[in-house]
């Protein structure tokens, strides 16, 4: 680890947030997430707001970063950028859920009866399907795997499922991982672990009542972002590929919280306002918040 992340991480102020959030599991949590960021060389040389930034999120949602246990990860990213005829980059680190941390946080919401994932196979019917999502004794599949699909059923009993063929999968990964283009990385690693991830993500953010399951919101909207601290709010910064949130479908109208961080992420540059507006963004705003955005 490098010294400036680890002069950074023990600054009195950084010291007391993360006390306020963790408690007693202050050192034990920062001793597991600084090993991850120790194991990398590229995490070595991330920013320290960046790292600080993608622990402090996980510590929000207590789930441990801790790759063998799948929750959530802190992922290398390299930013590019050109200043007169010269290139510049730099590293940083971003913050990533895992297939597991989406299922804990919606298990400890208490508003999911059922929630699970699985792979799709060439002989598969609907039924064995369902079954393989839902009982307890499910049949061997057969067939090549063709696909994932994620299932939930709430206490109320609404339903919901989303499928994603493995084609597409592996366009989304190459669309918005920069490392799994570059064939290293948690997809390159466990691709079916991160494809489970991202049927799940893709639904709860679709179908999920995230307004009254602020965790779960939360870990829809940091996902893969770099996150920063502006005036005490979180800004998300989409590293891999920004434009991805068009690919998340998120209905903030009842969520102000979720809006706030919208408008710091405007204000600092990193989202644009008319993404928002036209919905390019992925967000469902209402019309109070759609005025609010065009008087600032």
């Amino acid at each position: 680890m490098s010294n400036a992340i680890k002069q950074y991480m023990s600054n009195p102020g950084i010291q007391s947030k993360l006390n306020d959030l963790l408690g007693e599991r202050k050192d034990v949590f920062l001793t597991s997430a600084l090993q991850v960021v120790n194991s990398n060389n590229r995490l070595k040389d991330a920013t320290p707001e960046s790292v600080f930034g993608a622990v402090v999120t996980a510590a929000t949602l207590n789930l441990p970063i801790n790759n063998n246990l799948g929750f959530a990860y802190i992922v290398p990213y390299t930013r590019k950028w050109k200043e007169g005829n010269q290139w510049k980059e730099v590293q940083e680190a971003s913050f990533q859920m895992g297939y597991k941390g989406f299922v804990q946080l919606a298990q400890r919401s208490g508003q999911f009866k059922r929630i699970s994932a699985c792979k799709t196979y060439s002989e598969d019917t609907e039924q064995s399907v369902f079954e393989r999502l839902t009982a307890f004794l499910p049949k061997e599949p057969k067939g090549e795997v063709t696909g994932y699909i994620a299932y939930f059923q709430l206490t109320n009993g609404f339903e919901a499922h989303l499928a994603m063929t493995r084609k597409e999968l592996d366009a989304h990964a190459k669309q918005y991982s920069q490392s799994y283009k570059m064939n290293y990385g948690v997809w390159k690693d466990n691709f079916d672990a991160m494809a489970e991830k991202t049927v799940i993500k893709l639904l709860l953010s679709k179908q999920a009542p995230l307004s009254i399951v602020p965790t779960l919101a939360q870990a829809v909207e940091a996902d893969q972002a770099i996150i920063r601290d502006v005036n005490g709010q979180p800004s998300y910064e989409y590293a891999d590929n920004q434009p991805q949130q068009a690919a998340i479908e998120m209905d903030i109208s009842n969520s102000p919280d979720i809006f706030a961080n919208v408008k710091t992420s405007i204000a600092n540059g990193s989202m644009e306002k008319r993404s928002v507006l036209d919905g390019s963004a992925g967000y469902t705003i209402s019309n109070e918040q759609r005025q609010e955005l065009l008087a600032s």
